[in-house]
């Protein structure tokens, strides 16, 4: 009997471990947060036939202080690890940087910012009539959740994460919920994550308690895909992707191939198109006259659903629908230093992508990446009351 021929030695590329998503050490993080299409099931975000330039202003140059220093952008940058970073002010681009290897139409990890872009999308559902209210039990669109803790559970108490369940959002311990999360999605397990969502217990009355969870928003997303009887991709595609004139094609990462979309982390996009989402919310919901979310809309997303007891960072004090909320500024936070500030009160958009070394990795005395953002922020602030 012949013996098989041996296995040819052909070139591969090796990629890292989805499982391992959150705990990536700082040699891996910009390459990973690069390539989540590669690392995770996926749906394409369509862009429109004619993508629409944002105009350019004068570049403005804030100058902050941290550490008893000066800093320029450019140290900004290099302190921070900063990816991207881009500021629009009233409609017109006045500073665009990318480092760490990110080019312009490299599509970067979301992290935990699209949990804030999916809560706009409900209000353009609420608007279509798909959703009759925010206040809905979620077992209404997710009828699998009956006899769960999420049982008397609204579309309201996900988006603004106080549905009571028992969760832990802890990205170091790879036995804490949002890990267990983490790997179903990474071994693309069909179901997997309703599953592990329908298996917490209740820790607190709906409504009463505020508790950072992602999976209550991959819930809220798949209750909107429920209600809109199409993928998300496609209906963010339909309503803000094509119209706002995104120059480049998105992405939302699914729970298994061909599955449902993660609407709260990891999706994908170009930094200029973070920059035309935040406007479109900066523009109350309205791309070319064309009302997109419903009239107040942006208003009560902005509104306090919670007072924070412990806030991620020093001008966040609030939250409210998926949004976190400081004095004149809402914020769409993500892991790893991922930020977009909106300051509706004053035509400015920052938008900032980062790689910030994440335990155990942080090295000894490092300094506070994100209150050096709010920093840099405030200096940007600045640059527009001269």
């Amino acid at each position: 009997m012949n013996a098989p021929s041996p296995t040819p030695a052909l070139a591969r590329q090796h990629l890292p471990r989805g499982e391992d998503f959150l705990l990536f050490p700082p040699s891996i993080q910009p390459y990973g947060y690069r390539i989540v299409d590669r690392l995770f099931a996926h749906r394409v975000i369509r862009r429109g036939p004619a993508p629409r330039e944002l105009p350019r202003g004068p570049e403005i140059a804030p100058v902050y202080v941290a550490g008893d220093r000066e800093h320029d952008v450019a140290s900004f940058m290099d302190r921070n690890v900063i990816a991207g970073l881009l500021v629009i002010r009233h409609g017109r681009i006045v500073l665009e940087r990318y480092g760490l290897g990110l080019q312009a139409h490299d599509r970067w990890s979301t992290m935990s910012t699209v949990k804030s872009m999916t809560a706009m999308l409900v209000g353009a559902a609420v608007r279509d009539g798909a959703i009759g209210s925010i206040d809905d039990p979620l077992i209404r669109y997710l009828p699998d959740l009956r006899g769960s803790a999420y049982e008397g559970v609204t579309l309201r108490h996900v988006m603004t994460m106080s549905s009571g369940v028992r969760w832990t959002e802890d990205y170091t311990d790879r036995t804490s919920d949002v890990n267990r999360y983490s790997k179903l999605l990474a071994d693309k397990v069909a179901g997997g994550v309703l599953r592990l969502m329908a298996s917490l217990p209740r820790a607190a009355p709906p409504g009463s308690t505020f508790l950072y969870n992602s999976g209550d928003t991959y819930l809220l997303g798949a209750a909107l895909t429920q209600a809109i009887g199409k993928p998300l991709a496609d209906y963010m595609s339909e309503k803000v992707w094509q119209p706002a004139g995104m120059e480049c094609d998105a992405f939302y990462t699914l729970d298994s191939e061909g599955g449902q979309e993660i609407g709260g982390s990891r999706a994908g996009m170009v930094l200029r198109d973070f920059g035309r989402f935040a406007q479109f919310v900066l523009d109350d919901g309205v791309i070319d006259g064309r009302r997109v979310l419903p009239d107040g809309w942006v208003a009560a997303a902005t509104t306090p659903a919670f007072t924070l007891a412990a806030p991620p960072v020093s001008d966040i004090t609030h939250y409210g629908y998926s949004w976190w909320l400081g004095q004149g500024v809402m914020s769409a936070l993500g892991h790893a230093g991922q930020r977009i500030d909106v300051y509706r009160g004053e035509g400015l958009v920052v938008v900032t992508l980062a790689a910030f070394p994440q335990p155990p990795y942080t090295p000894a005395g490092d300094h506070d990446r994100r209150a050096e953002v709010v920093a840099f922020t405030q200096a940007v602030r600045a640059t527009g009351q001269d």
